[in-house]
């Protein structure tokens, strides 16, 4: 008996200590315990109730996943006790002004007398009511029509910051609590969320809101415990045994007995406070981890509310001010398969013009065939786009799925930008799906050359480099950038102009230009000056350095960096043409991908092809700068550090080797000039002496480079 006995205790300690920690984490934020101590909770109370089946209790944290409903049963209905009404939303200053010029005159209040505000953020979620009798979870309710929910009470007992029970530490919990609130999902657990559905082959859900109202509404809990669903707390409808004046005080009283409220609620004074807080979290609305379209601001003073009442739809003592929309909805009219600078495909959507954020829309990337398919695309749809600040607008999934026969006028609404001459591809340019309810599949071929594309990964790409229109004219702007050969005065434009004029047929015909002057000046809006500029400005470009000479070559996966880095390892670019894999790796940031792509791409015809047009156009590498860089007792020598430093950091160490000429790579090869070894070194020691490595100690590498005393 004793031994049962212990076991009961021994639950209801378990039961109340996980509570504990689902209000530090979920209302405090303060978590004291990992999840997996957390765990070992959990499964130590669900192995005491699988064996003793008497000790369950319906609010224990075992019991938040129920059973499912039955095949086709729906939710019951049950009419608010307290009638769920809207807010009034607000747009203006001016609309705001009127709004509590209305109190005013209601309550009988000069100008000069104050009113004190609750000002809370507008959360974007699925507004629910929670109701607690003698501190238990009994019931809870979707807002519905706001007279009549949907009893959802399985589905939201899985939500773990909804307590199960009130916690009643610090104030007593009341016999009676119906509580307000919104289920949602944090923006980053939503894109995490789907980034897991779109590995699993699920399509993608629209939006954090239409994600939780999906949950919220399933017939199976445990599949609704999958989402990754919140509650935040927001209002008191009923109570009994607690007495409570203002609003500020039911929510302290809220996160006592347990719940999290809306992140950022303040107490304020007057309109100005109001004003000054929509301005506020407008500024770092990107800030806030949920959907928030705006500011809710309520009379803080329950008395007041009590006398101002409500209208037949909403309530007379709050209101919500509003930002511009970050989020919109727009017909799907086509999907254009577009080519980047260097060859990759890019479906492209293009939108009937809608505004978001005070910006007018009308496209957006689609970034890749699995993307599109995991949104469940077709052309005609209308579609929910976001715009989070400066952010490129996103296409986030389906609002309304097309259907029916194609509407009359659906052809002549096609984008101006993406019309052809009636006799090419039906009246629309290569790479431009439209037709309705058509699903979007990537073309054969490359709609800018003709090409047959090539799947890489996720990607396609166009692989005729130096034919293909759109990579001639992006790589030959990579050529002319900063960083590279510089030359300024060259903009996509002019780029675009020359390559259609037959003056570019590669990135190298850059240099050839100054020959054919006449002829850039019949270009439409060419003139002398400008063409004379231009030509003085080529002819000072065709001496570069050896490292904006490899930057300009646009090798994939060489960026500026590992351009410095090769150009300060190799003498010539002769030499690095004829590296093999390991000198290659040497390199500091070269691994075996970036090696690889090195000597694919000075194996590839049309590469040495081009090298030879720019030497043809009078480019010479001016290796000086790299001379200068390598002169020092290490000039030219690659040095290699093992085991720990204990005078200098690796950072020191690193700058003392190229200071002394020379460089640092983390691989020991045969061709290593040099082993620095540290305390407690380790394997690369033994292999420098296999290789016949020249091995010195940290105080000889400092008197080397003359660093030490």
């Amino acid at each position: 008996m004793a031994s049962r006995d212990a076991e009961a205790r021994r639950a209801e300690e378990l039961r109340a200590e996980i509570a504990r920690h689902d209000r530090l984490y979920y209302v405090e934020a303060r978590p004291v315990l990992s999840d997996a101590e957390y765990d070992r909770l959990f499964r130590e109370l669900a192995e005491i109730e699988r064996r003793r089946p008497d000790l369950v209790q319906p609010d224990s944290p075992t019991q938040r996943v129920g059973a499912p409903l039955a095949e086709g049963q729906g939710f019951w209905t049950v009419r608010h006790e307290v009638p769920m009404l809207s807010i009034e939303s607000l747009f203006t200053a001016e609309e705001v002004l009127d709004f509590v010029g209305r109190i005013r005159r209601f309550l009988k209040l000069g100008e000069l007398e104050p009113l004190e505000w609750v000002v809370e953020p507008k959360l974007d979620g699925v507004s629910i009511s929670l109701l607690y009798v003698e501190g238990s979870l009994q019931r809870c309710l979707t807002r519905g029509d706001g007279e009549v929910g949907e009893d959802v009470t399985a589905n939201l007992r899985t939500v773990r910051s909804i307590p199960l029970r009130l916690l009643a530490e610090s104030r007593a919990a009341p016999g009676l609590l119906e509580v307000r609130g919104e289920v949602l999902i944090e923006r980053e657990a939503f894109r995490h969320f789907n980034k897991e559905r779109e590995a699993a082959g699920r399509a993608l859900l629209a939006n954090p809101r239409n994600a939780a109202a999906g949950a919220v509404r399933r017939n199976e809990p445990a599949e609704v415990a999958r989402y990754p669903l919140q509650f935040l707390a927001w209002s008191i409808a009923r109570v009994e045994g607690a007495e409570l004046a203002t609003h500020w005080e039911a929510l302290a009283a809220l996160r006592d007995w347990g719940f999290p409220t809306p992140p950022r609620a303040r107490r304020v004074d007057g309109l100005e406070g109001c004003f000054d807080y929509h301005r506020e979290l407008e500024l770092e609305r990107a800030a806030i981890p949920f959907e928030v379209d705006g500011i809710v601001a309520k009379l803080d003073r329950l008395a007041l509310r009590e006398r101002l009442g409500a209208t037949a739809r909403s309530t007379r003592w709050q209101f919500a001010f509003k930002f511009p929309p970050s989020e919109a909805t727009s017909v799907l009219r086509a999907i254009e398969v577009q080519v980047g600078a260097y060859g990759r495909l890019t479906p492209r959507a293009h939108l009937d013009p809608v505004q978001i954020g005070g910006v007018t829309v009308r496209h957006s990337t689609l970034h890749n065939a699995e993307h599109v398919r995991a949104l469940g695309l077709r052309i005609g749809d209308r579609v929910f786009l976001h715009r989070a600040g400066d952010v490129i607008p996103q296409v986030m999934g389906v609002a309304e799925a097309a259907a029916g026969a194609e509407p009359a006028d659906w052809r002549e609404r096609l984008p101006e930008d993406l019309r052809a001459d009636e006799g090419i591809g039906g009246g629309v340019r290569p790479g431009v799906q439209r037709g309705w309810t058509e699903a979007f599949a990537m073309p054969e071929r490359c709609p800018a050359c003709g090409a047959t594309l090539e799947q890489d990964n996720k990607y396609w790409r166009c692989p005729n480099v130096y034919g293909c229109p759109p990579q001639v004219v992006g790589r030959t702007l990579q050529l002319a950038r900063r960083g590279a050969f510089e030359i300024d005065r060259l903009g996509e434009k002019m780029v675009e102009q020359l390559h259609a004029a037959g003056h570019l047929r590669s990135p190298a015909d850059l240099f050839h230009l100054p020959a054919i002057r006449d002829q850039l000046l019949e270009l439409e809006r060419w003139g002398e000056k400008s063409v004379d500029n231009l030509v003085k400005e080529i002819e000072r470009a065709r001496q570069v350095s050896f490292e904006r000479f490899l930057t300009a070559l646009a090798i994939p996966d060489v960026g500026a960096a590992t351009a410095r880095a090769l150009a300060r390892h190799f003498p010539s670019l002769e030499a690095l043409a004829v590296a093999e894999v390991g000198e290659l790796q040497e390199v500091e940031g070269v691994g075996p991908e970036v090696a690889r792509s090195l000597l694919s791409w000075f194996a590839g015809e049309e590469n040495r092809a081009l090298l030879e047009r720019l030497f043809e156009g009078g480019v010479e590498i001016d290796y000086s700068a790299r001379a200068q860089v390598r002169s020092g007792p290490l000039s030219g020598k690659s040095v290699v550090f093992t085991g720990a430093l204990e005078r200098m950091t690796r950072a020191e160490a690193k700058r003392l080797v190229e200071t002394a000429g020379g460089r640092v790579t983390s691989s020991l090869s045969a061709s290593t000039d040099l082993l620095v070894r540290g305390a407690a070194a380790g394997s690369k020691a033994r292999k420098a002496a296999e290789l016949g490595v020249a091995t010195i100690g940290e105080q000889e590498f400092l008197e080397l480079v003359g660093g030490g005393a």
